[in-house]
């Protein structure tokens, strides 16, 4: 196969797995569907919090047998079915009522499995067919497309309710229903694009007969249950789980924090948010590619830090709050960008389905427990400032491990841990 022509397939899966991931992204619509959820139903903060909160978490869980199944059969079949359950999963929740099982079953358990199965195999083929030292650009590339889903799902989600506003407590019912359908069709439809490169491939410029390397080596394969044994991968983990878990909660009350100021443009809240999301995963990808993954990792966390202290007391100021979120969004992203290429520069590429999906379970265990502690903690204090101060916190505690993961690097670099991440 042509290096032009193996450039070409690269790109094709990466555009396929970008295209679903948009569709995937309809999880961080939530606010947008929480906030319209009439007071008939007499749903308290936490309800409106649970069903993301779960979806976040069984959208971990599933990526363990989603990513283990497509080092196995290939990402085509995976992500078809991530597709089936997602549409099921919208529908059923759009057929529930003012049920909040209903909601937890269908946008929570069944949407959040789609989510797994379909995210898992849109960036393991993508990074695939280009080399090493592109690894951050692609993932970053790939994994923009379901942080940048909320600039168009949340204005269509605010359009659908209007819509079926004369529906009164069905308007919420009706844009599940529509969002089910349309998101089956399209994953379904762009998962049949996905591919691995063929057996023994090796990316143009990773190593060349005339001795030219890339600037980051080829790691060796770590199968998931050497993986579990290092202390690395727990340091990760814990990384990942208050550096994710953080940006979920954000996530999860952007547009209540923006109705204070912007009413019912309060959307545009969580349309910048995701404006950040997606360019964070794209910057920081690339940025890591340069710098190394924990100083970028270190960079993100303090300034994300930043973002939540700023946070307090400025959601009646519009232009600094969409600011903020914009620059919170992206410091999120980050990590959807950072910790894949991670994964693959430690524990190699052979499992690097399975392996990832282990590894994000941290993102499951945060988006489980940080947004449904934040509907907590304002159901008992009536205001998110306390959320902002505990959010800071853990931010500060991440920034430190980057210094613990890279010490760990250093000494363990003849075995899984790459000299271009103790950078």
């Amino acid at each position: 196969m042509s290096e032009d022509r193996t450039e070409h397939h690269g790109w094709r899966v990466t555009l396929a797995g970008t295209g679903i991931n948009l569709a995937l992204g309809v999880l961080y619509t939530w606010s947008v569907i929480s906030g319209s959820i009439p007071d008939a139903w007499g749903w308290t903060k936490a309800d409106k919090a649970l069903p993301y909160a779960v979806a976040c978490f069984i959208f971990s869980l599933a990526m363990v047998p989603a990513g283990r199944l497509q080092d196995r059969i290939g990402p085509r079949w995976v992500a078809t079915i991530g597709g089936l359950f997602i549409g099921l999963g919208c529908i059923v929740a759009g057929l529930a009522g003012s049920s909040l099982a209903g909601f937890v079953v269908g946008f929570g358990l069944l949407a959040g499995i789609g989510i797994g199965f379909g995210y898992a195999s849109a960036t393991p083929p993508a990074v695939k067919w280009f080399p090493p030292a592109k690894t951050g650009m692609i993932a970053g590339i790939v994994v923009a497309g379901f942080g940048l889903a909320s600039v168009y799902v949340a204005p269509l989600a605010t359009a659908l309710l209007n819509a079926f506003a004369n529906g009164g407590q069905k308007g919420v019912s009706s844009t599940m229903l529509v969002f089910g359908v349309l998101f089956l069709v399209v994953v379904v439809l762009l998962s049949q694009l996905l591919k691995n490169p063929p057996p023994g491939y090796v990316p143009g410029g990773t190593v060349s007969p005339a001795g030219k390397k890339d600037p980051v080596a080829k790691p060796p394969d770590v199968s998931w249950n050497q993986m579990m044994k290092t202390l690395q991968f727990w340091v990760l983990w814990i990384m990942y789980f208050f550096g994710a878990g953080v940006g979920l909660m954000l996530i999860s009350i952007a547009a209540p924090l923006g109705k204070k100021s912007l009413g019912d443009a309060a959307f545009f809240a969580v349309v910048v948010l995701a404006v950040g999301n997606a360019g964070g995963r794209i910057l920081a990808g690339t940025l890591s590619d340069k710098i190394g993954r924990q100083w970028t990792l270190f960079l993100v966390y303090v300034l994300q830090a930043v973002m939540a202290v700023l946070l307090l007391g400025i959601e009646k100021n519009a232009a600094a709050l969409l600011v903020v979120l914009l620059i919170a969004g992206g410091n999120y992203g980050a990590n959807l960008a950072l910790f894949p290429a991670v994964t693959k520069d430690y524990f190699g590429l052979k499992g690097f389905g399975l392996n990832y999906g282990i590894l994000f379970t941290a993102w499951g265990f945060g988006g489980l427990a940080l947004p449904y502690l934040c509907g907590r903690i304002q159901d008992i204090y009536g205001t998110p400032n306390p959320v902002f101060k505990l959010a800071c916190g853990l931010l500060i505690v991440a920034a430190l491990l980057t210094f613990v993961s890279r010490s760990i690097a250093a000494k363990e670099s003849t075995t899984a841990v790459q000299p271009a991440l103790s950078r």
